[in-house]
Parts: structure tokens; sequence; C-alpha cells
């Protein structure tokens, strides 16, 4: 499916956002991690980000989540895409047009 990019919505305002990061050692089953290192490279991932987005994914669905930032805040609901909508083909396509023109 081609979605048509539309250059009339913009996101600005990125913020610098400090985070700290802390060391956790976890116990998995090996045949686990392999599998987890096989995707993870697949993807262009770290086994760390995997984790981070999985714990988050878990603590965001669970109503845990910190507030969001107030620039975060502005951006929520700025945009309001099909549910099928792929960014990739979007960003694609507008790439395309940009440079051949």
């Amino acid at each position: 499916m081609h979605t048509t990019f539309n250059p009339s919505i913009r996101i600005f305002g990125v913020q610098n956002i400090r985070v700290m990061n802390v060391k956790l050692t976890l116990t998995v089953n090996k045949a686990t991690i392999e599998k987890a290192k096989k995707y993870a490279q697949k993807n262009g991932k770290s086994i760390s980000s995997l984790v981070e987005n999985y714990l988050n994914a878990l603590v965001i669905k669970d109503g845990q989540a910190d507030e969001y930032s107030p620039a975060v805040m502005k951006l929520l609901g700025s945009v309001n895409a099909p549910a099928d909508f792929n960014y990739k083909d979007a960003l694609s396509d507008a790439i395309t047009n940009k440079h051949l023109k």
C-alpha cells in the first residue's frame, strides 16, 4: 500500500534529554539469549534496547509510566494517520520526490 506524504504535517521542538543508564544483570535461558541476539542483529538493535523497550511497554500498559515531558504532550494527537499508514513508504516517497525535482 502506498500512502502519500503530507508535507503540511511538521514536528518541531526537539529537546535534549539526559537519561541515566544503570547496569542490570539478568539470568536468562541460553537458547532464549541466542534467539534474542539473532533477532537484535537482524533488526539493528541491542539486547539492552530490546529489554528496555519491553519493560517500558509493560509499564505503560499497566498505567505506571511517568508523565510525558511538556514537549511530548504538545505533540500528542497532533498527527492523525490511518491505521494502515506506513511511514517508511511515505518517507521513501518524500525523499524520492525531493531529489527528483
